[in-house]
């Protein structure tokens, strides 16, 4: 059965540095994956360039069998795979409904559309109730929420996530875990980048761990939650 995202020695450089270095791994439909990794270990840039916001220097990248590392990114949110950024990068002054929408931009199933938004606010009550409200008000959880939503608008068969919990208070923290759980129980395949490694692991079917651009070590979210060598660098446990 074909993946429904691989990696194939995928080689990323900003000029003669290379941050990431001919890594491969995979993404079966309906799984959680996660990626974690200090900073600087190649996580969010490897998302960058599957969204196609970065270009790689070697390697392929394939979504549902079809080679993706020179398509534009905004053909990419159309086949079908949405990246909801670190930083959130929400637009401030537009309202949270306007930033919903702009994740719906590729689309024009306008019945469809209505029908997403509400769903958008059923999962996210607080978007919902503030939706006439200026984004750039909300607070950090608030506006995680606010980018997920925005992501899922384009109804994407692959989600990536990049640090969703960062930054935020630890109730916030396990909403937003909560949620990604949620949203694999309704179908949707989920590549997971998190510092909070212990939570990404909890929730994953599998996982990868970055160092300085290589994977050193994978095997499933429960296999690397007890693995020493995960759990002295990653659980802060001795």
């Amino acid at each position: 059965m074909t993946a429904m995202l691989e990696v194939r020695d995928l080689e990323v450089a900003y000029g003669k540095i290379v941050a990431v270095k001919r890594i491969s791994f995979s993404v079966e439909q309906g799984q959680v994956v996660s990626l974690i990794g200090t900073n600087g270990a190649g996580k969010t840039t490897t998302l960058r360039t599957i969204s196609g916001l970065l270009r790689p220097t070697s390697g392929e990248i394939l979504f549902q069998g079809q080679r993706i590392d020179d398509v534009p990114a905004h053909d990419i949110v159309t086949m079908g795979l949405a990246h909801s950024p670190e930083g959130r990068r929400i637009f401030p002054r537009l309202s949270v409904e306007e930033n919903l929408l702009l994740g719906a931009f590729t689309r024009n199933d306008q019945s469809a559309i209505r029908t997403d938004l509400e769903a958008a606010y059923a999962l996210f009550p607080i978007l919902g109730e503030r939706r006439k409200q200026p984004a750039g008000t909300f607070s950090g959880g608030e506006q995680q929420m606010l980018a997920m939503g925005r992501a899922m608008m384009s109804r994407p068969k692959l989600l990536m996530l990049d640090e969703p919990s960062m930054g935020l208070s630890p109730i916030m923290m396990k909403r937003i875990m909560t949620t990604v759980t949620e949203l694999q129980k309704q179908g949707t395949t989920i590549l997971l980048v998190e510092q909070n490694a212990q939570a990404a692991l909890k929730r994953a079917d599998y996982g990868y761990v970055l160092e300085v651009g290589k994977i050193v070590v994978e095997g499933t979210g429960r296999e690397l939650l007890v693995n020493d060598d995960v759990r002295k660098a990653y659980l802060g446990e001795d």
